[in-house]
């Protein structure tokens, strides 16, 4: 990579299960040609064996996991100038994972409340909605503070359509700040 070539630049859609973090990215990675991963199709055979069974996953059963999204990030920091990976990333700690070695790296916080997310998981079509995993994510996420500079919150209560383009927005903005410190290093 040369030293004037824009670093390419991972960003990771973040947030509970139904705050739209898929839909989200489907759009944002059409409209600027992105890659796009769902981190979910890397879980390891382990993992998706006990969900199947109905068993919710715990920190170790995770680490595996984690590791493939850290390595996923880094060959997309290598291969596209813009990727995005959905991750529901609700510890610090999981998102400390996902930065170790990777410096082009940013989060977008897909925000918003229990009622707002109860009311959309209940109106999917196909979807059998269960308030307890929506509770039990919320108990388990720890929401990005201001020391995680590298978090940008995006609002999810417009329709989905605003929420792209706000996503689209952020991008632009991290972009253009990228462009200016690479420039000045």
């Amino acid at each position: 990579m040369s030293d004037t070539q824009q670093p390419n630049h991972v960003f990771v859609l973040m947030g509970v299960s139904g705050s739209g973090k898929s839909a989200v990215a489907s759009g944002v990675a059409r409209e600027l040609g992105a890659a796009f991963l769902d981190g979910d199709f890397l879980h390891p055979r382990a993992n998706i064996t006990k969900m199947a069974q109905g068993h919710a996953l715990n920190d170790d059963d995770r680490r595996p996991w984690l590791k493939a999204l850290n390595d996923a990030i880094f060959a997309m920091q290598r291969t596209n100038p813009i990727s995005l990976l959905v991750c529901s990333a609700l510890k610090k700690s999981y998102r400390d994972m996902l930065r170790d070695g990777n410096q082009h790296l940013s989060f977008l916080y897909m925000k918003g409340d229990f009622d707002l997310i109860e009311s959309r998981l209940k109106a999917r079509k196909g979807h059998f909605f269960k308030p307890q995993m929506l509770i039990s994510q919320f108990e388990t996420l720890e929401a990005p503070t201001s020391d995680e500079n590298d978090v940008h919150h995006i609002d999810i209560k417009p329709d989905l359509d605003e929420v792209i383009k706000n996503a689209i927005k952020a991008i632009d903005h991290i972009q253009s700040i990228n462009r200016i410190s690479e420039g000045h290093s």
